[in-house]
């Protein structure tokens, strides 16, 4: 498949959550769903040389980078390296609404001005041959999003960019935590739906408030062309990303959350063999199970002992062993 078919479903960039350990489970879950980066600075990259954040897996892959920046040369330099290190989409990040994202001119901040953000996505789109989408709000503080976001989203399409991803819901930039700007300010999938019907060329993702494959399903039913799922995703991945190849993109198998946990543990061993600590990679299971019996007590083992110095992966063994005892014990009691 090409990667904006993989845009079926996607999994949102999530700071601090899909890192590179993360995205190698939600892979193991999914071989078709498309995943992001956290976002990258495109100055750590140009200015200060921090290559090591675009360090992933092949495994990964089909796997999209997200830059966060405002300069169109430095943002074509950045995409440039990422091209260069295996990524097959550059995401732009016009949504981020956190003080520190504002404070470099980055982020939802740009959809203040559409005609800069057009000029970096032509800048980046001459830089390299990967595809160069947007992730952008449904508009910020007081705009009007019925007549800013189509707007926005012509200019944009105009230099180049095809593919969109908008989070269905405003960024407050005065008087809102990114925290509560995930949740307080309501939804419009409406909305977004009304830009599909109005661009029909332009390939739109919905993002925000979808908590199942379900509504997944319903939503690229109505005519989107790809759903992305952030936070659902990250806490019940077994639920949302396990089932999501038959019954998203209509091949392959459900995975089994027990067999995906299994191997994980030669991954974490290499991880911990190569200097690295065990809960930088269990943290992204503890959901795994979620709402299965023994759930409550894997998370429990791993949260409290997978950062003791010198834990080792055969802690994941142990976990697990609380999973699947109890998974049997109600399948016989059902019988």
């Amino acid at each position: 498949m090409q990667i904006n078919q993989h845009a079926r479903l996607a999994i949102a960039p999530m700071m601090d959550w899909t890192d590179r350990h993360c995205r190698y489970l939600h892979r193991l879950l999914s071989r078709h769903a498309l995943l992001y980066t956290e976002m990258v600075p495109a100055p750590a990259l140009v200015r200060g040389g921090a290559r090591h954040l675009l360090d992933h897996d092949p495994a990964e892959q089909p796997l999209a980078l997200q830059l966060g920046g405002s300069d169109p040369d430095e943002l074509a330099q950045a995409a440039r390296m990422g091209e260069q290190a295996g990524y097959g989409e550059i995401n732009l990040n016009c949504g981020c609404p956190s003080d520190r994202v504002q404070s470099g001119s980055f982020g939802a901040v740009l959809m203040l001005d559409a005609p800069h953000v057009a000029a970096c996505v032509a800048a980046m789109r001459r830089a390299t041959a990967a595809e160069v989408t947007v992730k952008c709000r449904i508009g910020v503080d007081d705009q009007d999003p019925e007549r800013v976001l189509p707007d926005f989203l012509e200019q944009i399409a105009a230099a180049g960019c095809t593919r969109i991803i908008i989070h269905a819901r405003k960024a407050w930039l005065q008087g809102l935590s990114p925290k509560e700007n995930r949740d307080v300010p309501p939804l419009d999938h409406g909305l977004v739906l009304r830009m599909k019907r109005r661009f029909p060329d332009l390939h739109i993702s919905i993002n925000g408030g979808i908590a199942s494959l379900a509504q997944a399903r319903a939503l690229l039913d109505q005519g989107l062309d790809g759903v992305m799922i952030g936070r659902a995703a990250y806490h019940d991945p077994g639920a949302m990303l396990g089932a999501a190849d038959p019954l998203i993109f209509g091949r392959g198998e459900a995975r089994d959350p027990v067999a995906v946990a299994q191997m994980m543990v030669p991954y974490a061993a290499r991880h911990v063999a190569a200097g690295g600590r065990l809960h930088q990679v269990t943290r992204h299971m503890l959901g795994l199970f979620s709402g299965r019996p023994g759930a409550r007590a894997w998370r429990r083992i791993l949260s409290e002992r997978a950062n003791r110095p010198g834990m080792g992966a055969e802690l994941i063994e142990e976990a697990l062993e609380t999973v699947v005892p109890a998974a049997a014990a109600v399948t016989e009691s059902a019988g």
